[in-house]
């Protein structure tokens, strides 16, 4: 991953945090060439207020006509029965586990939220 990518592991599902943190600084992150490369990891929680939270699910829509990168643990979303839910808003449902750790260890940019 270059130096210009972030990602953001995002495990609180708190709505307000969603909307004033997770996708207002990513969107506009974007926006204003803050970072060229966004990945948005879905993980816990946040995957129900994803599938149940019509405002939530346009911000997913909103970031993902931004360019970002929005992918949710496939785990917890089949875990939460999510998954379909999410891949019909263009979700990229996959197994974190392994890249997560990569991403650690590599020390790239990651913020947890």
């Amino acid at each position: 991953m270059s130096s210009d990518h972030l990602s953001i592991l995002w495990t609180n599902a708190d709505p307000i945090t969603a909307e004033k943190m997770v996708f207002m600084y990513s969107i506009n992150s974007l926006k204003r060439g803050w970072w060229k490369e966004i990945t948005l990891i879905i993980w816990g929680s946040p995957t129900k207020l994803v599938a149940e939270n019509e405002h939530i699910q346009e911000k997913v829509k909103e970031a993902l006509a931004e360019g970002m990168n929005v992918s949710a643990c496939k785990a917890c979303a089949d875990q939460l029965g999510c998954t379909q839910v999410l891949e019909e808003l263009g979700v990229e449902v996959m197994y974190w586990g392994e890249p997560l750790t990569k991403l650690i260890k590599n020390e790239s940019h990651l913020m947890f939220v």
